[in-house]
C-alpha cells in the first residue's frame, strides 16, 4: 500500500509560480509511474502530467504544456510539479497519483492509477 501526501499549494497571483511536491511511502517508489491531476470546483478531475519510473518520458495536458514541468527524485520518493504562468482558471485541488502498471497509453486516465493523495489546494487570483 502506497501513501501519497501532497504539499506546496497555496494562493498565488495570476502569472505566478508554485511548486507542488508529493511524498510517497509504503512502497518502492521507483516502481510506479506518477501522475498529477486537478479538480476545479464543479468540474471533473482532469489529467495534468505524468512521468515514467526513471524519468525517461513525460506527458502533459495540452493546457499546461510549456508552463508546467513534472519531475521526480526516486532517492527522495518524491514527485514534483513546477507550475509557472498560472492562470485563475487553474484554481483547483491538485492530486498526485501512482500507477503500478505504467501503461503509457492510459496515463491520462484516472482509472489507470492505483493510489491517490488527499490533494493540495491551489488558488490563483486575478
Amino acid at each position: 500500500q502506497v501513501q501519497l501526501v501532497e504539499s506546496g499549494g497555496g494562493l498565488v497571483q495570476a502569472g505566478g509560480s508554485l511548486r507542488l511536491s508529493c511524498a510517497a511511502s509504503g512502497g518502492t517508489f521507483s516502481n510506479y509511474v506518477m501522475g498529477w491531476f486537478r479538480q476545479a470546483p464543479g468540474k471533473e478531475r482532469e489529467f495534468v502530467a505524468a512521468i515514467t519510473r526513471a524519468s525517461a518520458n513525460t506527458n502533459y495536458a495540452d493546457a499546461v504544456k510549456g508552463r508546467f514541468t513534472i519531475s521526480r527524485d526516486n532517492a527522495r520518493n518524491t514527485v514534483y510539479l513546477q507550475m509557472n504562468s498560472l492562470k485563475p482558471e487553474e484554481t483547483a485541488v491538485y492530486y498526485c497519483a501512482a500507477d503500478r502498471d505504467g501503461a503509457w497509453s492510459r496515463l491520462a486516465t484516472m482509472t489507470a492509477y492505483d493510489y491517490w493523495g488527499q490533494g493540495t489546494q491551489v488558488t490563483v487570483s486575478s
